[in-house]
């Protein structure tokens, strides 16, 4: 019988090491939005790791849009803390993210085709504020996370099917991860509010193909970030 206790243990990723040391000296450093970390040559000799292994550091950082790294320009902080959700937590994720996206696709397109032929005055004054609230919320700063939410609920309910809206519901827990790893890339939230418009357009006059079209635009925008891109198994180098 094999004893589970003594299963061989799991050794943290040496970027993950990395991690908890950037962490500590944002909070020793005392570090704020706009504040530059030191280049990845100089943190690879102080902490005698490979380059490679800050790059991938830096890459799970940029993954949570808590930093970003300017062309040539260097790694600056994002808001004022560098504490990032566990790996493993980011991993799995990662790891779910395609299906939620090819869900999303199949059942939000035919539901912008629904709401083109079915709404109603109400929908549309639904996702008149939606978009209102999102606008509001980017002006201020915000990512319009909830304006967002509202819009694409609205256009659900707009397709008037009950049992698309049970599907949609089903899967609101990963889609609210899928759309707050959409709005965190830069630039994102306005292209998003403007691709929301173009739906809204075509809903409101009634074209189910131009809906559909915009909405799975909209998607595979979307499906674009920065996570998908990560590989978080990939092998460091050698130091420099």
């Amino acid at each position: 019988m094999t004893d589970d206790s003594l299963r061989p243990m799991a050794r943290p990723r040496l970027y993950e090491q990395v991690l908890d040391r950037l962490r500590a000296y944002a909070v020793e450093q005392k570090l704020r939005a706009g504040d530059k970390l030191p280049t990845e040559r100089e943190l690879a000799q102080r902490l005698g790791v490979s380059r490679a292994s800050v790059k991938q550091a830096v890459v799970v950082l940029e993954v949570q849009g808590l930093v970003e790294t300017r062309h040539g320009g260097g790694t600056y902080m994002v808001g004022d803390t560098l504490d990032a959700e566990p790996v493993e937590r980011l991993v799995e994720r990662r790891r779910r993210l395609p299906d939620v996206l090819e869900a999303r696709e199949a059942m939000e397109t035919k539901l912008a085709e629904l709401a083109a032929e079915r709404r109603t005055e109400e929908d549309l004054k639904a996702m008149r504020a939606a978009l209102s609230a999102m606008e509001a919320d980017i002006a201020a700063g915000g990512h319009g996370v909830e304006g967002d939410r509202q819009f694409h609920a609205a256009v659900t309910a707009a397709g008037h099917s009950s049992l698309l809206a049970e599907f949609m519901r089903s899967i609101a827990e990963a889609v609210a991860e899928s759309r707050t790893e959409s709005l965190r890339q830069p630039g994102r939230p306005t292209r998003s509010l403007d691709q929301h418009v173009r739906i809204l357009d075509a809903v409101r006059a009634g074209d189910p193909e131009a809906a559909a079209a915009a909405m799975r635009d909209h998607v595979r925008t979307v499906a674009k970030v920065r996570l998908l891109e990560w590989n978080p198994d990939e092998k460091a180098e050698s130091p420099d």
